[in-house]
């Protein structure tokens, strides 16, 4: 299933852009859709801020999804907000889905790090590693939520970091994903199994929008991570990864990606579509490498001098907080040949480089030296 780019631009939430989102920029959209769709808060954050429920549709199969547990990441949650457009705007598709599916949506789980804009919550603590000791009032408020609603799947959405790349291939991982092992042999137990083969439903729909860029993260066994632990509860869970497409740092082109994987997910699962494709197709998506960079330069030793003509320089970009913006900064990550690394920009340090690229070299050379 694919909506069409004119589709999308109607639907899409105006309200919310770039990579810094917090509970006072989304609560007025959730409080714009709750007469159509029930909202109430399930709990609150160690700092006091609502954790809030959306319900949707009135069919059989049970969805649960919950974004930004690391308040960091927010592309997810973008795509919700999105999401919550397109069923609300009707269309055989979004009909379908609320007459198939019933969804939970927990748009915000860690109100306090969205604040923030940590990773983890007010107390310092990792909620995608609380599963089991559920220390942390976001952590049980999901695990009071995902026991009262009983879901026949679950949605675990995050962002991951610029490094990825597919497989061996110089091409980012815009979106990877994962269906978490249950134990430690990595059992394809029936639960994995409809995780794998709903996730091969994502993968063939976004390879029609972004070929080579899809990826398949490490399955390594966790039971303190919240995904595992509701695969060993037998229910398939799916998690969604939102990295990074060519220039797009704010992620407005991989919320559009997202959006499309959770549309088609559902569509799939409303029509029982997930049953025609195999365990195999989703061990066929490549697993993620880490060889990606932010910038290299190329002859650095123009920039300094005591390098050797084929050194290059690795940057990679840290993202720090300024009011309500978020500011990409770099930072010296590897100097070497960096011969198995790819660069989402590259730099010439040559001297012929540096009249066409005067600013940026400058910034390279205080950045380097």
């Amino acid at each position: 299933m694919k909506v069409s780019p004119s589709t999308y631009a109607a639907i899409q939430e105006k309200g919310v852009y770039g990579r810094y989102l917090n509970l006072d920029m989304v609560r007025p959209v959730l409080e714009q859709w709750a007469p159509r769709f029930p909202l109430q808060a399930m709990g609150t954050s160690v700092l006091g801020e609502p954790i809030y429920q959306l319900l949707l549709g009135r069919g059989a199969k049970r969805v649960l999804m919950w974004s930004q547990m690391h308040g960091n990441e927010s592309t997810t949650t973008k795509a919700v907000l999105d999401l919550l457009g397109f069923l609300g705007a009707g269309g055989d598709v979004a009909a379908g889905i609320l007459e198939h599916c019933t969804l939970c949506i927990l748009p915000m789980l860690n109100p306090d790090g969205a604040r923030a804009y940590t990773r983890v919550n007010a107390n310092g603590v990792d909620l995608n590693r609380d599963a089991q000791l559920l220390s942390q009032p976001e952590s049980r408020a999901l695990h009071d939520v995902y026991k009262r609603f009983r879901p026949h799947f679950c949605f675990n959405l995050h962002d991951q970091r610029t490094i990825f790349n597919v497989g061996k291939s110089p091409k980012p991982a815009t979106l990877s994903f994962l269906a978490p092992a249950c134990d430690e042999a990595r059992t394809v137990s029936r639960s994995r199994a409809d995780s794998m083969k709903l996730i091969a439903a994502i993968n063939k729909s976004l390879q029609e929008l972004i070929p080579g860029q899809v990826g398949r993260y490490d399955d390594s066994f966790n039971l303190n991570c919240v995904g595992d632990t509701f695969q060993a509860l037998q229910t398939p869970t799916l998690l969604f990864e939102a990295g990074h497409y060519p220039g797009d740092y704010p992620r407005e082109q991989t919320r559009m990606l997202v959006f499309q994987a959770l549309a088609t997910a559902l569509d799939t699962l409303g029509g029982e579509k997930f049953a025609a494709y195999r365990v195999e197709q989703y061990l066929a998506i490549p697993e993620n490498g880490k060889n990606f960079l932010d910038i290299i330069v190329t002859n650095a030793h123009q920039i300094h001098p005591q390098w050797e003509k084929e050194i290059r320089v690795g940057i990679q970009f840290t993202e720090e907080l300024r009011g309500n913006n978020i500011y990409f900064m770099p930072k010296l990550q590897e100097v070497g040949l960096l011969r198995h690394k790819f660069a989402h920009q590259a730099y010439d340090g040559s001297i012929a480089a540096e009249r066409k690229q005067v600013q940026e070299q400058r910034e390279l050379y205080h950045l380097l030296n």
